[in-house]
């Protein structure tokens, strides 16, 4: 069976409708009906029920939907081993948050050439969503995010924690309430605690989503945000940077996201305790 049709009907289901799975998928929509058309004419079942709200399935497409993120898996996994490279015995894809690269990926990375030099890998840096996708699709072994989904089939381990703390460039800054303060957008449990601790603050003139252009921002322009300690940590003791005293602190977990039946546990096991000793380290 052609491999595309199983991905256009996950995108449908996930979508829940014809339309937008043709926009995720970047097709028209008369080509994922023909698609979809094509599973039904090969499953001798239809697997949808076109209305008004957009597409439901069947019976036929509940049961279907059981086996098609592994039919989608088993074949990414057969073309990624088909490729590879001479002098290594497997390949290991993963994949990081944006914010997570700078050092999780990098020093990871290094701990596994290090300590499985015949282990090829593949890293690539997303967002969220699109690195628990591929998960879920088999195109990537391993996602670093700081937000998982508990889908059916992946196995979510933390392996470590985070902590965000208040940093500033101007020594007497008193926090979030100063004109420079720069919110970082880290996700919507950081905005929950945020607005708990600084209830009466107001809406800062900057916000970025992504933690390592707020404190290149800073550092160039400066202000005050909260930003991860480990990356904190070397301009706290350069003094481009100040802690601001007496500001709350935020925990924040990293998660890695894999297939739960992945047919090398070993490898596996051995790239998250490689997270875990770098993240230590």
């Amino acid at each position: 069976m052609d491999i595309e049709l199983a991905r256009t009907f996950l995108a449908v289901v996930e979508t829940g409708s014809f339309v937008r799975a043709a926009d995720r998928l970047n097709l028209t929509q008369t080509a994922v009906s023909a698609r979809i058309k094509s599973l039904e004419q090969q499953l001798r079942r239809p697997v949808f029920v076109r209305n008004k709200a957009g597409a439901s399935l069947t019976s036929a497409g509940e049961q279907f939907l059981r086996y098609a993120p592994t039919l989608i898996q088993v074949w990414e996994r057969a073309r990624q081993q088909v490729a590879v490279p001479a002098g290594h015995s497997s390949v290991l894809a993963l994949g990081a948050e944006l914010s997570l690269w700078n050092p999780t990926l990098r020093d990871w990375m290094i701990w596994m050439r290090r300590e499985m030099p015949g282990v090829a890998l593949r890293a690539q840096v997303g967002l969220p969503d699109a690195l628990l996708q591929q998960i879920a699709e088999g195109i990537l072994d391993l996602a670093v995010v700081y937000a998982p989904r508990y889908w059916p089939g992946l196995t979510v381990d933390m392996i470590f924690e985070e902590r965000l703390i208040l940093v500033t460039t101007d020594p007497g800054a008193t926090g979030v309430s100063d004109p420079g303060y720069v919110y970082v957008d880290w996700g919507p449990e950081f905005a929950t605690h945020h607005r708990m601790n600084f209830p009466h603050s107001g809406s800062p003139g900057v916000q970025v989503g992504l933690g390592p252009l707020g404190l290149d921002y800073i550092l160039q322009a400066g202000g005050t945000g909260y930003f991860r300690q480990r990356v904190a940590e070397p301009h706290l003791v350069s003094g481009r940077l100040h802690a601001v005293a007496g500001a709350p602190e935020f925990v924040y977990p990293v998660y890695a996201v894999h297939a739960s039946d992945r047919g090398d546990a070993e490898v596996i096991e051995t790239a998250l305790r490689g997270m875990r000793e770098a993240a230590r380290a």
